[in-house]
């Protein structure tokens, strides 16, 4: 791991063709927004996912036919689990875990009394499929809110151990536990607690995180710092917006906290002060747009756009590429070495060509 957390060890959970937990990846993940049983609409929507870098997709499952759309998804080769997002009715729940869902959602305080729990534990134990325990902090027992006065961390993770202990009765402990709220440090402090009292999986989130800059600063900040605790098998960084949206988002956390295996292409470039004397912002932006629409935002390199020559050499230095400039020119930088003097109307096109050329080598090798 190359932060500062040490990763908490919990149980290995399989969920279709991944595994969650232990040392495994932290596992991105989001929900579709399309009407389930719109089935062509929740199709293109899971392959736009499954095509950014989601490694997992939960679906709103309201009804017996909504998870029907599980055979037409698998059908038409989906292969990117999927998970049956159910609230109150089991039967829904035995409906999905037939229809081919690879992870069920349930709080099982709330879908009827111990036959039902039982028959639920059942048929996911048959088929081989986890359940995922959510509790937020909007949707509390009554009892459990009263004795605490408000929906404390201490309040959530008694909740979501009295839903693990309803599964645990009848044996079932392939589970993986959610505890979401939107009041970050709530969700910090509560999962936090969870950690040191549950051996299953941690699905991390801040719920209704709001959109934009908004919802990315504090999902950042609730996601990133239990992460760099060294909490957390699978993310969620729940945007009002597209779920798309949330997969970028989820990846620039991961990369932010260099975690293994997740990071990508590693821009660095720095705030400019006076001393800058080249329109670093405008070639930053140029380059961060030039990146997503050449396809190279997945390339396992640090490339470093540096504005002047106090700080601008050492950095460009210590990435694979980049570059540090001067007076409408910057010297360009490969693996610590200077290669040529660039003008500024040309350093985007030469660090553009670079990454290219970079791509095709990993490629062919």
């Amino acid at each position: 791991m190359n932060y500062n957390g040490i990763r908490k060890i919990k149980r290995e959970v399989r969920i279709g063709n991944l595994t969650m937990g232990s040392t495994f990846p932290v596992v991105i993940q989001s929900m579709t927004n399309t009407d389930t049983e719109d089935v062509a609409a929740t199709l293109s929507q899971v392959k736009a996912l499954e095509a950014a870098g989601c490694e997992l997709v939960r679906l709103t499952v309201p009804n017996q036919n909504a998870a029907k759309t599980a055979y037409a998804l698998k059908e038409a080769g989906v292969q990117i689990p999927l998970v049956a997002d159910i609230h109150f009715d089991y039967k829904i729940a035995l409906a999905a875990a037939e229809a081919g869902f690879d992870k069920i959602r349930i709080n099982p305080g709330n879908i009827g009394d111990d036959e039902h729990v039982k028959e639920v534990c059942r048929a996911c134990k048959k088929r081989g499929i986890p359940i995922r325990i959510g509790v937020n902090s909007g949707s509390l027992e009554k009892s459990i809110l009263a004795k605490h006065g408000a929906p404390t961390a201490e309040a959530l993770v008694e909740s979501a151990l009295y839903h693990v202990s309803l599964l645990e009765k009848f044996d079932f402990t392939d589970i993986v536990v959610s505890i979401k709220s939107s009041d970050v440090s709530n969700m910090i402090a509560a999962n936090r607690l969870l950690s040191e009292s549950s051996p299953y999986p941690i699905h991390l989130g801040v719920t209704e995180s709001g959109g934009g800059n908004r919802g990315l600063i504090k999902s950042s900040v609730g996601i990133g710092s239990l992460l760099c605790d060294g909490i957390g098998d699978t993310i969620r960084v729940s945007l009002t917006d597209s779920p798309v949206e949330e997969i970028h988002a989820a990846k620039a956390i991961l990369q932010a906290i260099g975690m293994e295996g997740k990071c990508g292409l590693n821009i660095v470039s720095c705030p400019t002060c006076g001393r800058t004397k080249i329109d670093l912002i405008s070639l930053t932006k140029e380059f961060e747009r030039r990146v997503e629409a050449e396809g190279l935002s997945e390339i396992p390199v640090k490339v470093a756009l540096m504005g002047c020559a106090v700080n601008g050499p050492g950095e460009a230095r210590e990435a694979d590429f980049g570059f540090a400039g001067g007076v409408g020119e910057a010297l360009f930088f490969r693996h610590g070495q200077v290669v040529e003097k660039i003008p500024e109307e040309h350093v985007i096109e030469r660090l553009i060509e670079e990454l290219c050329r970079y791509r095709n080598s990993l490629k062919h090798s």
